[in-house]
């Protein structure tokens, strides 16, 4: 062996901190029993905006009445300027432009397109916290009112598809983050990175084929070398104080960097068919997904984009505001360009801890409220306009929460996803009940907010 535990230990520090892994939580090397198979195509990024996204000024409900001046004196989009989503009664924000030519459609809009977009408004939950960390929590971990259970909704998917002791399964999903996303939190570490070059070592690519080493010659014997040989031999070995303990973590993490380190030795990604990210943190975290999504076997990614929590001078048509969603839409425009070979398995989702008020406060912003908007994509998704418009939405409905100063929700954030398991995975309805506690219940108390939507294709 060329490598011992306390050089691997301090050379991979990076690494096991991208996990998150606890060496001595007993609970990291349970195994879970499998209740199904994952589709071995389907694919998923989800983007968390942070700080409560203003659905009402992203998708406008230009047919309700009381969204005015009155309402919101500089923060009003006329409808001149908005873009124009086909069902008379919602309109999009006119930063948001590069999102339309997924939209498009000639049965939607009357414009040649796929219509691969669903825009879902009046999302949230009953209950809905005005706290960021907990609603937060609430949308990564599926269950509201639990703000403290760091286990996600994606996480508790994929231990009921997939065996993740399998080294094969080490790398199935990731944040995209510099810290660890609750959706992705579990017993089984999955890493989290800014960059997937953080996986990667400093010197020559020699240096890291050495650090990272070979298998035994043996599965499970003597003679391997570097990380992976140190954890792909035997798993027993009584002359190594907590040799059975690491062992399965160890392979794991092994697996994890050697497929980061592939990945990134393939050299600079191209994106196809033209595509082009922004410079900016958001468009650079997505060029990175779709760089794993064609390099690796991953299968969820995550990540955050800051900014949203608009109190103040939020901005109308140019701004702030503006800003964020001109970023989000070039970001899935890029992505349908660039995945253009894997559309019809992936989708792309957005999710936001709460709305904000209809009411414009004192300093040109809103503050914290209850629904707002999901925006998904991809090659299996119906696109179209759903919980706004005129069947939808009564007049007035802009203040329809129980206070009476709120949009109130139409749709439980838990349903959207029930249907995102089921049709975009292919879990079994039964197998709602463990990736989401509580799913039948909240469903049984709440028809209405569970109805399925049927944005699915």
């Amino acid at each position: 062996m060329n490598i011992n535990r306390r050089k691997f230990l301090k050379a991979s520090s990076l690494a096991w901190a991208g996990l998150g892994v606890n060496l001595f939580s007993p609970s990291l090397f349970q195994r879970r029993l499998l209740a199904a198979q994952l589709p071995a195509d389907k694919k998923l990024i989800f983007i968390f905006q942070d700080g409560g996204n203003d659905g009402i000024n992203t998708v406008i409900p230009t047919g309700d009445p009381q969204y005015n001046t009155e309402t919101r004196p500089t923060l009003y989009i006329p409808q001149a300027q908005a873009l124009d989503l086909g069902n008379g009664f919602a309109q999009l924000h006119p930063a948001m432009a590069p999102m339309m030519n997924i939209y498009n459609s000639t049965a939607l809009n009357g414009v040649a397109g796929p219509g691969n977009l669903a825009i879902v408004h009046r999302v949230g939950y009953s209950g809905q916290s005005q706290s960021h960390f907990d609603s937060s929590q609430y949308w990564q971990n599926g269950v509201p009112g639990k703000a403290y259970l760091e286990e996600g909704m994606f996480y508790r998917h994929l231990t009921q598809t997939l065996d993740l002791n399998d080294p094969q399964n080490a790398f199935v999903a990731a944040a995209i983050s510099s810290s660890q996303m609750v959706a992705l939190k579990g017993d089984k570490p999955f890493p989290n990175f800014s960059r997937a070059s953080d996986f990667s070592f400093t010197g020559t690519q020699a240096k890291s084929r050495k650090f990272l080493g070979t298998l035994p010659p043996q599965e499970g014997g003597a003679g391997g070398s570097g990380i992976v040989g140190l954890y792909g031999g035997p798993k027993d070995d009584p002359s190594q104080v907590y040799r059975g303990l690491v062992h399965s973590t160890g392979t794991l993490l092994g697996s994890t960097m050697s497929t980061l380190q592939n990945a990134v030795a393939q050299g600079t990604y191209t994106p196809a068919n033209g595509a082009v990210y922004s410079t900016d943190s958001l468009g650079r975290k997505l060029q990175e997904a779709a760089m794993l999504f064609k390099r690796t076997p991953v299968k969820i990614v995550g990540m955050n984009i800051g900014g949203w929590d608009t109190h103040t001078d939020q901005g109308q048509i140019t701004g702030g505001h503006a800003n964020l969603l001109g970023q989000l839409a070039r970001g899935f425009a890029a992505l349908h360009l660039d995945l253009q070979d894997q559309w019809d398995k992936v989708l792309i989702v957005t999710m936001t801890e709460f709305g904000r008020t209809s009411i414009e406060n004192g300093s040109n912003g809103t503050d914290h409220a209850e629904s707002s908007v999901m925006f998904l994509a991809g090659g299996g998704v119906k696109g179209g306009v759903y919980n706004c418009d005129s069947t939808t939405w009564k007049a007035g409905d802009i203040f329809s929460s129980r206070s009476g100063r709120y949009l109130s929700k139409r749709t439980d954030f838990r349903g959207v996803f029930g249907e995102i398991f089921t049709r975009h995975f292919g879990d079994s309805p039964a197998m709602l009940e463990h990736i989401i506690p509580g799913y039948a219940a909240a469903a049984v108390k709440d028809p209405t907010g569970f109805q399925p939507l049927g944005f699915m294709a």
